[in-house]
């Protein structure tokens, strides 16, 4: 079963919704630390609308070691 699972599951769905490649949000994750992990939602929540779902999958993401 190579389905992917966890917080990389939403990438290509974020990717179709908000028209960036997933890299894109995942360096401005990277380049906002350390940060906590709420902080990094909430930014990505309030500087580029994304929802809650999405910004969370991830700062998890990257939080992880991705």
């Amino acid at each position: 079963d190579d389905k992917v699972k966890g917080p990389a599951s939403y990438f290509p769905s974020i990717e179709k919704k908000y028209g960036q490649p997933i890299q894109h949000w995942l360096d401005l994750v990277k380049a906002r630390q350390p940060a906590k992990h709420m902080e990094l939602v909430a930014m990505l929540k309030d500087e580029h609308g994304l929802g809650h779902g999405h910004a969370n999958a991830i700062v998890a993401h990257v939080m992880a070691g991705g």
